[in-house]
């Protein structure tokens, strides 16, 4: 078990690297999405229930596994899955085999997001620093450079060729990274002064229980203007406000580096705003952001606005699922995980049926809603969040 500072240093750098490696995996398959389509002739339902399913349905089986095994033995074995998962949907010809890899592609999606989260709340109860969010930016920044390489590399690289790359880069990555990670238990925090240490971990009350579906909301609320954006953004660019494709197109990229941005001055935050602040401001902040985003007249305000949005909710997410975790541990995260993964789900086709009814501009709007909504919850739980 670490207990030295190097020792803890050497832990972080190693979940970095797997969040990253997180990131940056799933934005090269995002990328060729389009093309896999196209070979397989699937719908995109068809490409997005698969992954979808399969992160949903493991990440609650991955909670028993990372209490039983340990988070870290598990982050490996998912990182291992990972990689060798995403070189398979363009080995596919058919609807029904694409369904069923994109099964196992999610499910090692899902199964990682809880497994490192787990380990990462359990670091940051040892080293008494909100140091959460800086996780979550190095996924961040893990997608936003696999997007790139993969842009630049899908006019010259086949689909195959590509995500065997990340195949191999992904194995490489988990055998250095993983070989740290295996090389300590999960810390276990020091009990506070006049407090009896615990041998073994409390069974969540129903209160608690409670708390860790509220988290669980407040992820679900910030996910899902993700979601959204990632989707619907560009479209309103283009199609309500005249702009040229191409800045249309930098649209979710405002937000994202923006959001990564956020997340990287996360625990600068945290240390000076505490928990609650930093969830009702920011939340406050995202719904004014996206109110500008959805319903301004020009392009450049709009871009503006989803900048603000993607500030203010960078670091609700990461402080949910920490919350969650150390509440209830692996469980609490895998329940806040399955909420927020279900919210950037439900995101795309919750603002597609809207527009259908009112207008994308208006529809939109429901992603300020949510994130108010995300600001007076954490508000609401103020006395639980420890500051």
């Amino acid at each position: 078990m670490p207990g030295h500072s190097k020792d803890l240093t050497r832990l972080r750098i190693a979940l970095t690297t797997f969040f990253a490696l997180d990131g940056f995996i799933f934005a090269g398959w995002v990328v060729r999405i389009p093309a896999i389509k196209e070979q397989t002739g699937a719908s995109a339902s068809t490409l997005g229930l698969g992954v979808s399913a399969g992160a949903v349905v493991t990440m609650m089986f991955t909670g028993r596994l990372c209490r039983r095994y340990g988070s870290h033995p598990v982050t490996v074995v998912c990182g291992i899955l990972l990689s060798l998962s995403v070189a398979l949907p363009p080995l596919t010809h058919s609807t029904w085999a694409l369904g069923a890899v994109l099964l196992i592609f999610g499910a090692a999606y899902g199964g990682i997001n809880v497994a490192f989260n787990s380990a990462a709340v359990d670091l940051v109860a040892v080293l008494r620093r909100p140091i959460m969010p800086s996780f979550h930016a190095a996924f961040s920044l893990g997608g936003m450079i696999g997007a790139g390489l993969g842009g630049l590399v899908a006019g010259s690289l086949s689909p195959t060729r590509h995500l065997l790359g990340l195949t191999v880069i992904g194995l490489l990555v988990t055998a250095v990274a993983g070989r740290a990670l295996l090389r300590y238990e999960s810390p276990a925090p020091q009990p506070a002064p006049g407090r009896p240490e615990e041998r073994e971990p409390r069974r969540p009350d129903p209160r608690t229980r409670r708390l860790v579906v509220v988290f669980g909301l407040i992820a679900l609320c910030t996910a899902y203007g993700e979601g959204a954006l990632a989707d619907w953004g560009t479209l309103h660019l283009e199609q309500d406000l005249d702009a040229h494709p191409g800045i249309a197109a930098a649209g979710y990229t405002c937000f994202a580096l923006a959001m990564t941005i956020g997340r990287l001055c996360g625990t600068t935050l945290l240390e000076r705003l505490g928990r609650t602040r930093t969830v009702v401001a920011g939340g406050t902040m995202a719904a004014v952001g996206m109110l500008v985003g959805s319903l301004a007249p020009s392009v450049w305000a709009a871009l503006v606005g989803f900048a603000v949005t993607g500030l203010g909710l960078a670091n609700i997410f990461p402080i949910a699922v920490e919350r969650a975790g150390a509440l209830a541990g692996p469980s609490g995260v895998a329940i806040a995980s399955t909420f927020g993964y279900g919210g950037m789900l439900l995101g795309p086709p919750a603002i597609g049926f809207m527009a259908d009814w009112f207008s994308l501009p208006i529809a939109l709007t429901s992603v300020a809603t949510l994130a108010a909504v995300a600001a007076v919850i954490g508000y609401g739980t103020r006395r639980a969040t420890a500051d």
